[in-house]
């Protein structure tokens, strides 16, 4: 693709997008929030449980150092504070959240501080509480690195919403490393859970497809060598296993919208697509990079999709089929400059890259369905994570939408 050309102009649509340092949009009956972060470990998130080492030494004079206070207090990163500043998100995909296979302590702890109320004004209810399913790394040959607290997802649905809805979250069996999850909601309350969407009486009624949400964490291609999950034999590398990563989670887009689902991806998907998404500068060293970045952009976006991003696609082995999907904040930001991933090594706004993503199926976003997106791009929303969140706000009925949805 040629790096000069400009993308196609956007549709003529105006968005009520709100500043960072302003309340956040809220949900409505007729609409969804999706926040996404990659937490970078879940520690940090957790309240104290023990008292530290120090507890035990002595001070020079022979005297005990006086022993910490044994409550349990809530962490200032706490997720309790995250969706209540935000104004109670529906949906809260997290990524990284490494958690060892197993460990049911940490998931519960998890769990916990997501419903645990902050002080005397936080009430807990079904529109303040929350439902937590975690998909943690299984692979015992590709994910014993730090003793297996590595990867793994969390997807965070609001109690009221995953019961009005059916939520129904499952992982799949092609991933053994912790980094899918798919939530799939029913039209009709009460539905079978994991039953497939009716379409005739979505056509029969005017309703729009049911929604379905892919929380991802994808593969960090390198140089490293990959080995047989079954035999622990060395077959390929990290790289190669990123681009297979990439044919698994398109063929399972695809069949999603082949049972009548709209589709909605979020997620870190360590790619960063173009030129606009990365600062100083794209990361084109090794070659491989360049070759994963055409891959992905190739097996999701279509060349309207590719062009408005400026994105690369040079040198793609990829295979045809393609699920055509839109990358949100390209198509209602155009090439505003945001990244969600800041090295903690460097100083804030010197270095950084758009590897977040939220992608909806075309059908989705034609439909006028997807109202507004942002990237939370500073240092607070960062927290003790390297990267930011992401969110954006989707519409359930397929009506024009007016002032008040959002969007003119």
């Amino acid at each position: 693709m040629d790096r000069d050309i400009s993308p196609p102009p956007l549709k003529r649509r105006k968005f009520n997008l709100q500043p960072l340092d302003q309340e956040r949009p809220t949900g409505t009956e007729s609409s969804v929030r999706i926040f996404s972060w990659n937490i970078n470990g879940v520690e940090a998130f957790l309240p104290s449980a023990s008292p530290k080492i120090t507890t035990f030494f002595k001070r020079a004079d022979g005297r005990a150092v006086s022993p910490p206070r044994t409550t349990r207090e809530s962490s200032t990163n706490s997720l309790r504070s995250f969706v209540r500043r935000h104004n109670w998100p529906e949906v809260l995909f997290l990524q990284e959240i490494k958690i060892k296979n197993g460990n049911s302590k940490t998931v519960a702890a998890l769990l916990a501080s997501l419903n645990t109320p902050l002080d005397a004004k936080d009430s807990i209810s079904d529109d303040r509480s929350y439902t937590l399913h975690t998909v943690l790394p299984k692979d015992k040959f590709n994910a014993k690195a730090f003793n297996g607290k590595l990867y793994g997802v969390g997807t965070v649905i609001r109690k009221d919403f995953a019961q009005s809805h059916s939520a129904y979250t499952r992982d799949v069996d092609w991933d053994l490393e912790g980094r899918v999850s798919i939530t799939e909601l029913n039209r009709k309350s009460g539905s079978r859970q994991g039953a497939a969407p009716e379409r005739d009486q979505a056509s029969s009624s005017s309703l729009p497809p049911p929604l379905a949400f892919v929380n991802v964490y994808a593969v960090n291609g390198t140089s490293a060598p990959y080995r047989s999950p079954e035999t622990g034999k060395i077959i390929s590398t990290r790289h190669a296993h990123k681009i297979a990563f990439h044919s698994h989670l398109r063929d399972e887009c695809l069949g999603l919208e082949a049972r009548g689902f709209d589709v909605v991806v979020a997620g870190d998907l360590n790619i960063a697509r173009g030129l606009l998404d990365g600062h100083p500068n794209l990361r084109t060293f090794p070659k491989q990079h360049c070759v994963n970045r055409a891959d992905f952009n190739v097996k999701f976006f279509g060349d309207e999709d590719n062009l408005r991003a400026q994105a690369y696609v040079t040198g793609s082995t990829a295979e045809q089929a393609v699920f055509d999907s839109v990358d949100v904040f390209r198509a209602i930001r155009g090439t505003e400059r945001k990244y969600t991933y800041h090295p903690r090594t460097r100083d804030w706004g010197s270095s950084g890259d758009r590897v977040d993503l939220i992608m909806v199926s075309k059908g989705l976003w034609e439909s006028g369905r997807v109202l507004e997106t942002d990237i939370l791009d500073s240092p607070q929303e960062r927290g003790p994570s390297d990267h930011v969140p992401l969110w954006v706000r989707l519409k359930y009925s397929s009506r024009e939408t007016t002032e008040e949805d959002g969007a003119i």
